[in-house]
């Protein structure tokens, strides 16, 4: 039984997410199930490092996928690149070790969260971008920032209301940069929770906006999700990096 570990990106506007739901053929995982079943000639199972959400895009996804076909991985990358839609793209494809798994051997991730905050038109990235005309305070927003790198109870930045898993997470690095009328967020930690990253920024927009202050982040550690910020749209949220 071989093990091949797919680099993936996606534009994931239209589908419905990375994970595989019931009624519907119109998520990633899916996708590439799907065509690589039939290039294969075999059922097979792919596994992704994370679940991304409806709406939010990757450039640095990973998965792996076990199999049996003896196909060389020059055929499958040039069968994959042939049949999956445009808007999924495979950068490479190569053996690895039986016991690589895309999810469980990550050792860190890195988001970036794109805000457009000019009413400005942003025609040709408006399907990467989360567009908001607010006037915000960087600098509280870098200072608020800080306190969440650390290992910290995120259950307040945590969508689902069943958790029964531990929701301490640990961030690296929580960057806040100015790119001309863009605003970028970057975070990387060893893993996230649903809908973790988009709802730190709604809480640090809160904080650029000044209807929260910077200095009682620390307070949201552990508390319940009412308390933290609001969930900003998927679309400015796209997966960059996985580190094994």
């Amino acid at each position: 039984m071989r093990n091949l570990r797919l680099d993936i990106c996606y534009d994931g506007s239209r589908y419905k997410g990375w994970q595989r739901l019931p009624g519907t053929d119109n998520t990633i995982q899916q996708k590439l199930e799907t065509t690589l079943s039939r290039i294969l000639a075999e059922e097979v199972e792919v596994t992704g490092s994370g679940r991304t959400d409806a709406g939010t895009h990757a450039k640095g996804q990973v998965a792996n996928v076990h199999c049996t076909s003896t196909m060389s991985c020059e055929e499958i990358l040039m069968q994959l690149r042939r049949y999956l839609p445009e808007d999924i793209g495979i950068y490479s494809c190569r053996n690895v070790s039986p016991r690589f798994h895309a999810r469980l051997n990550a050792k860190k991730k890195t988001y970036l969260y794109r805000l457009w905050n000019s009413s400005q038109p942003c025609v040709f990235d408006r399907k990467y971008v989360y567009q908001d005309v607010s006037v915000l305070d960087i600098q509280a927003m870098q200072l608020a920032a800080a306190y969440f790198v650390g290992t910290h109870d995120f259950s307040a930045f945590c969508a689902n209301k069943n958790m029964k898993k531990s929701t301490l997470r640990c961030i690296e690095s929580f960057q806040i940069l100015e790119v001309g009328n863009e605003i970028r967020f970057q975070v990387t930690g060893n893993g996230f929770l649903h809908h973790m990253v988009r709802i730190m920024v709604g809480t640090l927009l809160e904080v650029g906006t000044g209807t929260r202050s910077a200095e009682s982040i620390p307070e949201l550690f552990g508390a319940q999700r009412a308390q933290a910020g609001p969930l900003v749209p998927a679309c400015g949220l796209c997966l960059m990096e996985v580190v094994y």
